[in-house]
């Protein structure tokens, strides 16, 4: 029954979009605007979840079912549906969403309170869960398109929410428009692989495409490998992976729940999971998976790197993410897709909880983001700091908690599949993880406070705020339990794994032969060990520090310089790609071409027409003798004309 109730899951937070957009700037009520905004995705997650118990009392084969409402689009033999896939991947994602998403609903409340815009917030926040609904539950092609461009656009509505406000060197709404103009390109990739697939397989069907894969024979490998990475290519823009990666620090600018909600926990994994969905094409593109795992990879590492060194709090968080979201992108590059779906939920709680923990820093100082003005936070919010140590803990990979599950199984089967470099590399980004984290958690709450304590008063954030916090920080602890390696869990094997095989039973790689039990031990008590060290340093170095160490010389300095700067990389771009488009866009598209070429072929024309009639116009003198002459003239000439001609 509850099955066949998830398209409610789509339509409740609809409706709650349209109650509060139409009606939330009359309601007024804060209390009641956050009730309804909240409300319809509490239900949602309700329905997800019955779903959920439904689906697991089902029989392995039968676990997959899809719920159309209408035909939607039909043309020749191609026909579209609004449908709805509800199996066990989609399902995951779907709690994810709804959970986490209710939660960070809950919390707006708080940090939202006095908003002159507060119903306008809570209306896009319910139209972002509708849009990011459709995406993870659609059964085809064009209905994920569809919620792919939704997000897009709640992301430019909430990026740029307080357009009046500065960020950086610049306002958020140019921020938010960075962000739509980088996704564009993205998605264009997203396009042409829609169209490679249409052409490939007569449909966008996901049920359809999937078995054309499955069964083609006389497919070249050259096609699987151009839709491979034409669709990773819109993964790279929508997770923020290399070489489209920029526009998710400057997307800080938006509110703190924003950011937790879009940009951490849901619409940036839209790519990993479009990836998963897909993954029956990648096992048939074997150069294509490895560019995924590459670009993870180096993603990762690349990310983390410029983390260590950043002093916005959110900055620090919106570079972890991204590094994340590489790791995540590296399991899906090794074959390991439930393991790349596992980090999506783990990351969803730990980093969720992260950037709530930062809002409620940031609402408790008052609105200051800077690191280097905190210090000694911990006696003032003893609640955000036990929730954010907790967090911190669980990025670091610290077991129990639920990172470390997740990433040790990433980093298990990169070494297995990928080899040793790769797990190298990913163990490494792994210990920069823990540095930063602890790095950044010093600085905010331990040593002595590097503000005016005369002046400002930091405060904890009220329990509106808090108890989501206590929630995160629970399911940041608990929510890796149910992925635990088989060489610890024993007959009852990896249950996370055993609920999502039967998605990926036909994109199994074909895999070497299984280290030994020992190895794998080795490798994940060496990794911990190094997070640990990694976490430890980080807190030695910066935990009872009055102020920020000197300014560094030399080659150090010349390193922390090129890291604080992000490798130059939007400078890059801007000298490469920005100033080239608006150059020529102003001056040869516009003044030249524009305003030049086809204005003054216009204006020379009416210039032409003007100076012609200025000479017909004295033709008319108003005297009837100079007509009928010239009217006699015109007959002699035609006369003339017509003898000449015979």
């Amino acid at each position: 029954m509850a099955i066949e109730l998830i398209y409610l899951t789509v339509a409740l937070p609809l409706a709650g979009f349209l109650v509060n957009g139409l009606l939330g700037s009359r309601i007024k009520n804060e209390k009641a605007i956050g009730a309804i905004g909240a409300g319809v995705v509490g239900l949602s997650f309700v329905i997800v979840v019955m779903a959920f118990f439904e689906t697991l009392g089902k029989p392995v084969a039968e676990r997959t079912s899809v719920v159309e409402l209408y035909s939607w689009l039909a043309a020749g033999d191609i026909g579209v549906s609004i449908a709805y896939q509800v199996d066990q991947l989609s399902l995951v994602m779907a709690m994810v969403v709804t959970g986490v998403g209710f939660l960070i609903h809950v919390y707006s409340i708080g940090y939202m309170h006095g908003d002159k815009a507060f119903w306008r917030f809570f209306a896009y926040l319910n139209l972002f869960i509708f849009a990011m609904m459709n995406l993870i539950l659609a059964d085809n092609f064009v209905l994920m398109f569809l919620g792919w461009e939704g997000v897009g656009l709640c992301s430019y509505l909430l990026i740029g929410f307080w357009y009046d406000k500065k960020f950086e060197k610049s306002t958020t709404s140019e921020a938010a428009k960075k962000a739509f103009v980088v996704n564009r390109i993205g998605d264009f990739g997203f396009l042409l692989g829609m169209f490679l697939i249409l052409t490939t397989f007569g449909s966008l069907n996901f049920g359809e495409v999937f078995a054309g894969v499955a069964a083609a024979e006389n497919v070249p490998p050259l096609t699987f490998e151009l839709i491979a990475i034409f669709l990773f290519i819109g993964a790279t823009g929508k997770s923020a992976q290399i070489p489209l990666y920029v526009w998710l620090p400057d997307a800080m600018a938006g509110p703190t729940p924003v950011s937790a909600l879009i940009h951490a926990a849901t619409m940036v994994t839209a790519g990993v999971y479009m990836v998963a969905r897909t993954s029956i094409i990648y096992v048939n593109a074997p150069t294509a998976l490895m560019v995924v795992a590459v670009v993870g990879l180096a993603t990762a590492f690349f990310a983390a790197t410029i983390g260590l060194v950043q002093n916005d709090i959110k900055k620090v968080l919106a570079y972890s993410t991204v590094s994340q979201l590489g790791y995540m992108f590296l399991a899906l590059g090794s074959g390991a897709f439930v393991a790349g779906v596992f980090h999506v939920m783990t990351h969803a709680f730990f980093k969720a909880l992260l950037f709530l923990g930062a809002g409620s820093v940031i609402h408790g100082m008052h609105e200051e983001q800077d690191i280097q003005k905190y210090g000694g936070l911990k006696k003032y919010m003893p609640r955000t700091y036990i929730t954010f140590l907790i967090a911190s803990l669980a990025i670091s990979g610290i077991p129990p908690l639920a990172g470390f599950f997740s990433k040790d199984e990433i980093l298990w089967y990169s070494f297995m599949n990928r080899g040793e470099i790769f797990w190298i590399v990913g163990a490494v980004t792994a210990l920069l993880t823990a540095f930063y984290m602890f790095r950044l958690l010093s600085l905010t709450f331990y040593g002595k406070p590097r503000f005016d304590e005369a002046h400002t008063k930091p405060h904890e954030s009220p329990y509106v705020m808090t108890v989501p916090l206590m929630i995160l920080a629970v399911l940041s602890i608990v929510g890796g339990w149910i992925g635990i390696p088989e060489i610890f869990s024993g007959e009852h094997g990896n249950l996370f794994h055993s609920w999502l095989a039967p998605v990926f039973a036909e994109a199994n790689l074909a895999h070497g032969a299984h280290p030994s039990h020992t190895t794998e031990i080795l490798l994940m008590a060496i990794s911990v060990a190094g997070a640990a060290g990694a976490a430890y340093l980080g807190y030695r170095m910066y935990s009872s520090s009055k102020k920020q160490p000197g300014e560094l010389k030399g080659a150090a300095g010349a390193v922390h310089k090129l890291l604080f700067n992000k490798y130059y990389v939007d400078e890059l771009y801007d000298a490469t790609a920005v100033k080239p488009t608006v150059w020529t866009s102003r001056y040869l598209l516009w003044k030249f071409i524009d305003v030049g070429v086809i204005d003054g072929f216009i204006n020379f024309l009416g210039s032409l027409v003007e100076r012609l009639s200025g000479v017909l116009r004295k033709m008319q003198t108003g005297v009837a003798q100079f007509y009928a002459a010239i009217m006699t003239l015109g007959v002699a000439i035609t006369i003339l004309w017509i003898i000449l001609s015979l």
